[in-house]
């Protein structure tokens, strides 16, 4: 039988037991504080306001039907007098971005991170968003002033494109605050003129700065007040909405047409330029017989001029996503964005590139009558 140790052996061991057991409490709770600490910053970074706004897509509208009014109620998108019109099957849909954050309205960074794991959506920059401290207000009164532009310039290049004589002049929709042209060029004012030449729509207007860059001044001939007179602005380098860096003097410009036929497009809170191409080819199969879209959905974007060019826009990728979930199998898009096409169609649409409103005519009467599909311009690069 063993003899008991003594009482200062057994206070060695507990003592001994005691030494090795906390620093393991000690760690553990130090971990403990450290995972709370990291979940708190987390849920306070979360809420803070980040330097992004968030596209995503937005409404769709059919500019061969009808759309919610203001007031609650419908009206058709397009109506013409004074012209015979035919009836008309399936849907030209035009698609829209709904844009969250502003300075003002900020999106939070928990914001930002649910957008990363979404492909129809995208981060962008505020900055590019609404550059030289353009306020949301200030933005939103552009792109109304974009889309009263737009509706012009696609019922010109619609009458156009079906043979029609339209006559008009450039004029200024709106000045932007602290521009080249602010103080010099007024709204309302009807631009003649560039250095002599003679400027017949807000494209010539458009490629005539881009052409004189940013160190030239450019004398504009323009009529104000029943008077005409010059006023030099000297243009400067500014974002011309789809990232790219180019000559602007500031302003909106828009047009005014003598119209052969009267035609109305109608469509609420919703602004900028890129429903022009939809918008002409509704009118176009509003005025000629046989139904243009043999019944198909067909979506597309694209800002086009009174020539009938079509132009690049932004958000795409949103407008794409957008087009498929309202259960569009055919999509138009501007050829100048096809970087941005390829490589990121949603599953089940096919797209085509246009650049002009014959080439976009020609893809709906292909799509609708099935037949030349595989000889229509696609984006192939990414």
């Amino acid at each position: 039988m063993n003899d008991p140790a003594p009482p200062s052996a057994l206070r060695a061991v507990s003592d001994d037991a005691v030494e090795r057991s906390s620093p393991r409490r000690r760690s553990v709770g130090v971990g403990w504080l450290l995972l709370a600490a990291g979940v708190i910053s987390a849920v306070v970074l979360s809420a803070l306001p980040a330097p992004y706004a968030i596209e995503r897509p937005g409404p769709v509208f059919d500019t061969l039907g009808a759309a919610p009014t203001s007031d609650g109620g419908r009206q058709r998108l397009i109506t013409v007098t004074d012209a015979r019109t035919y009836p008309t099957s399936g849907a030209l849909d035009l698609l829209t971005v709904n844009l969250v954050g502003s300075r003002e309205d900020p999106v939070t960074w928990s914001g930002v991170a649910a957008a990363w794991f979404d492909p129809s959506q995208a981060i962008v920059p505020i900055d590019l968003i609404y550059p030289d401290g353009l306020t949301q207000r200030e933005s939103d009164r552009q792109g109304a002033a974009e889309m009263t532009t737009s509706k012009q310039e696609a019922v010109a290049a619609a009458l156009r494109q079906l043979g029609y004589t339209v006559t008009g002049t450039v004029v200024v929709a709106q000045v932007l605050k602290d521009s080249p042209a602010a103080g010099r060029l007024r709204t309302g004012d009807r631009i003649l003129s560039a250095d002599g030449t003679a400027l017949q729509d807000a494209t010539a207007l458009r490629s005539f700065i881009a052409d004189s860059g940013t160190a030239t001044p450019i004398a504009f001939g323009i009529l104000r007040g029943g008077a005409e007179q010059t006023v030099t602005v000297t243009p400067r380098s500014g974002d011309d909405g789809t990232g790219r860096k180019v000559p602007l003097i500031g302003i909106v410009p828009g047009a005014r047409y003598d119209y052969p036929v009267e035609v109305k497009i109608r469509l609420d809170d919703v602004g900028g330029p890129s429903a022009g191409m939809m918008f002409a080819l509704g009118i176009i199969d509003t005025l000629t017989p046989g139904k243009l879209t043999g019944g198909q959905r067909i979506a597309g974007t694209g800002e086009i001029d009174a020539a009938g060019r079509v132009g690049a826009i932004g958000g795409i990728r949103q407008k794409m996503y957008g087009a498929r979930r309202a259960g569009a199998d055919w999509f138009l898009a501007p050829a100048s964005n096809c970087g941005e096409v390829a490589g990121r169609i949603p599953d089940g649409l096919r797209v085509f590139s246009v650049s002009t409103l014959t080439q976009a005519v020609a893809a709906v009467t292909a799509i609708g009558s099935g037949t030349g599909l595989d000889q229509l311009p696609t984006c192939t690069q990414k």
